[in-house]
């Protein structure tokens, strides 16, 4: 009888490959949970397009302020982030809180002030 061990081991190696390849990277903060792929890429559509109808597509202002990495140096990002969920009363700009997290806000407020959008798109990586 032939021994299935190589077999049960090459299995276990292949689970363990498919386990490791769906979990995101490491986050740089450890305070901060990652988010997937998937929701990463649901925010900056949502960045583009929800955000982009009163703050521009390309975020220099309309309806609403620009939100170029020049304007948004300095501010506190998690106030930014708060404003975003609380929107600000008076103003067109609406509560996020029913369709965000703080960690999802503060995201968007991260890919923001690090300019990852450009053309109308979402960019990983580091600002150009």
């Amino acid at each position: 009888m032939r021994s299935r061990l190589p077999l049960l081991a090459g299995a276990v190696v292949l689970l363990a490959a498919a386990v490791q390849a769906g979990e995101p990277p490491p986050s740089p903060d450890p305070s901060r949970p990652e988010m997937s792929a998937a929701r990463r890429a649901e925010l900056g559509r949502m960045l583009v397009h929800d955000c982009g109808s009163c703050h521009g597509l390309t975020m220099k202002g309309g309806l609403g302020a620009p939100l170029l990495p020049e304007g948004l140096a300095g501010k506190d990002p998690d106030a930014l982030a708060q404003l975003v969920l609380e929107g600000i009363a008076g103003t067109p700009m609406p509560p996020w809180a029913p369709l965000l997290s703080r960690d999802e806000a503060r995201w968007m407020i991260d890919q923001l002030r690090e300019g990852r959008l450009r053309e109308g798109r979402l960019r990983e990586g580091k600002r150009e």
